[in-house]
């Protein structure tokens, strides 16, 4: 079951998994199955990173989960403003999980901003840790209030904990030789001591962590460690927490295997490295720095131990043209970027489908249109990616549907352009990018041969009888051209922008010869080998929702609702957009509603509609936002009693 379980302050014996317990002079200790919690605050409080930390521990515990970290655009908004707030979701659950779930059970706010910003998604009933020493006149006057929270019974319909924790981590560090103002930036601290207490969660990482991060400044480090636990002590020690939870390990919710907690672009990244890896070519990065895609350039910086070379560039375009000369040169070549870069890269990217290159074009996609939501998710580069460029020049796409799911579609992605020497559109989104969940770290014989061989001499024979070498004469199979590298003995070619002559790649503007370069370069594409979609109709429904991408969770999320419930609907998802599964026509038609949601405004819907002729209904939403469970749910009930 993937619904959501109510607040901890409302469960009582048929919501709770297990049993209470109290032992002499303890606390109770209730038993859930699952808990979201959420943590804000201003930028500079430290919630990725108290967020990133319990996570980090509750993956190590063995508990499932599917993190959300939640950016504010600014780089540093004023502090205390709306505009500021960071915040960092985490459910974890004793069974497989597949959202960050719809509404937290538990808020921790550093500030009344942070209370402001999230209240709106609390359940009534829910557990608030307020700090109650920003709450003060200015700081509400900040957020538009002359009021506080805790005294104007706004917060009546939920179980709050006051707890004055700035004051509380400047007593627990008034031994050590620091300023107010050091003292106070180790508050996040405390607050993470505090729920692993709650929560039960190890500590032993956390403290060691702490070690490696303050290595140079042991002083900042035993100060952090110090209020870490601090807060596990308040919790122990205070009456306000009279109970505390424990959630069991997942241990059936995973095949067996070394599991390590993931997000999207590290384990995209990973996937780029062990692809070049299984083809035995050199791994080029030309990436200019952009949100949410600068991770993996900062992430594959860190292994040229494994024959990665990364090249930060001036501008979008120069970084795609240095990764497009890499791969004339024989690498597996890979530019990063979001949509406002794609849309600079474009003349390059046409250029890589003239030259019949491999590349890799990995899109993080964000909200636009322009600079738009730099920090949000959004999935509306689709059909920049299909129709983005002059001419026809047809790109093959490849999009993850998980953040561990990041790294096969790497692999995908490589073996895609090797094969058939094409340029290959990447497509993962802001959600799955800076998201995390477990990931099986795979055998390297599980993984797929890359290998790529080289032109070596002269293929094809002339009427004389002398042998050239034709740099446009195809493999009979995939369509491929020869890979010829540069500086090869007798393999000397012509390449450039303007149209080559079919076989001998020599300059060409003979019409009849254009049009069999336009289709034969379609014809690559469309024949690419790509597995039949999978449909998961275990009721014969008459209904399917198709999804693509990192909307995968939630519909998934929103199936299992609807089939506890009774209903019957089917489930389908794409990895590849292009070229479709050779199937999915098929998969279509056989039902007679088809639902399409999509975070943007339908474009994968108007590519169906187009190709198949299929009445696809778009459900759309373009908020910045992942859609949540319950929302779908409702949505595709409307749709099978319609």
């Amino acid at each position: 079951m993937t619904s959501q379980v109510s607040s901890p302050a409302e469960q009582a014996d048929g919501a709770v998994v297990g049993e209470q317990r109290k032992a002499a002079g303890e606390k109770d200790v209730r038993r859930l199955d699952r808990v979201i919690i959420r943590c804000a605050g201003d930028s500079g409080d430290g919630m990725q990173l108290t967020g990133d930390r319990f996570t980090s521990e509750t993956a190590s515990f063995g508990n499932a989960l599917s993190p959300l970290p939640n950016f504010p655009a600014e780089i540093r908004a004023p502090a205390g403003t709306l505009p500021g707030v960071s915040s960092f979701q985490l459910p974890f659950a004793d069974h497989d999980i597949l959202t960050p779930g719809d509404a937290p059970n538990v808020l921790v706010a550093m500030n009344p901003a942070a209370l402001k910003a999230n209240i709106g998604d609390l359940p009534r009933g829910a557990e608030i840790i307020v700090t109650t020493d920003e709450c003060t006149k200015r700081a509400m006057q900040k957020v538009g209030s002359d009021s506080s929270p805790l005294d104007d019974g706004s917060l009546d319909g939920y179980h709050l904990h006051p707890v004055p924790l700035t004051t509380l981590t400047v007593e627990a560090l008034k031994d050590f030789d620091l300023s107010r103002k050091e003292a106070e930036r180790s508050k996040n601290m405390f607050a993470l001591g505090l729920l692993s207490w709650m929560y039960h969660r190890p500590t032993e990482g956390t403290e060691k962590f702490l070690k490696s991060k303050f290595a140079k400044k042991p002083d900042i480090a035993a100060a952090n460690i110090a209020a870490f636990r601090a807060g596990w002590n308040f919790g122990e020690t205070t009456e306000d927490f009279a109970v505390s939870y424990e959630v069991a390990p997942a241990a059936k919710a995973f095949p067996p295997g070394v599991y390590r907690n993931i997000s999207g672009n590290l384990a995209l990244s990973y996937g780029l490295i062990a692809a070049s890896r299984q083809a035995d070519l050199p791994l080029y990065l030309g990436s200019y720095p952009i949100t949410p895609a600068s991770d993996i350039l900062h992430e594959l910086s860190r292994h040229k131990n494994f024959g990665v070379r990364t090249f930060q560039a001036e501008d979008e375009i120069a970084g795609i043209g240095a990764a497009l000369g890499a791969a004339f040169g024989g690498s597996l070549a890979v530019t990063t970027t979001s949509g406002p870069g794609v849309a600079l890269k474009s003349e390059t990217i046409g250029l890589a489908v003239s030259l019949e290159l491999p590349l890799l074009i990995v899109d993080i996609q964000r909200g636009g249109p322009s600079t738009g939501l730099p920090t949000k998710t959004e999935q509306a580069d689709l059909l920049q990616a299909m129709y983005g460029r002059n001419g026809e020049a047809p790109v093959p796409v490849v999009a993850p549907r998980t953040p561990a799911d990041c790294f096969d579609a790497a692999l995908e992605a490589a073996r895609i352009a090797l094969t058939y020497r094409t340029p290959v559109f990447l497509l993962s989104d802001g959600y799955l990018a800076n998201g995390s969940e477990p990931w099986r770290i795979p055998d390297p014989d599980e993984l797929p041969d890359l290998t790529v061989q080289f032109a070596q001499g002269p293929n094809h024979t002339l009427d004389d009888g002398t042998e050239t070498f034709w740099p446009y004469k195809r493999d009979p199979q995939t369509l491929a051209r020869p890979w010829a590298l540069p500086g090869t003995p007798g393999l000397e070619h012509r390449i450039g922008g303007i149209e080559k002559q079919d076989g001998t790649g020599n300059i060409s503007y003979d019409p009849a010869n254009h049009d069999f370069m336009v289709r034969t370069r379609q014809a690559k594409i469309d024949g690419i080998d790509v597995p039949d979609i999978e449909v998961d109709d275990p009721d014969n429904a008459r209904t399917l929702v198709l999804g693509w991408g990192s909307t995968y969770g939630p519909i998934t999320a929103a199936v299992r609702r609807l089939r506890a419930a009774g209903e019957s609907i089917a489930q389908a998802h794409l990895r590849h957009l292009n070229p479709f599964p050779h199937n999915l026509g098929t998969v279509l038609k056989a039902y007679d509603k088809v639902v399409v949601p999509e975070m943007n405004l339908g474009q994968l819907a108007t590519l169906i509609r187009a190709k198949y002729l299929v009445d696809a209904r778009s459900y759309n939403q373009v908020n910045g936002m992942p859609f949540k469970a319950q929302q779908l749910a409702t949505a595709l009930k409307e749709a099978i009693d319609d």
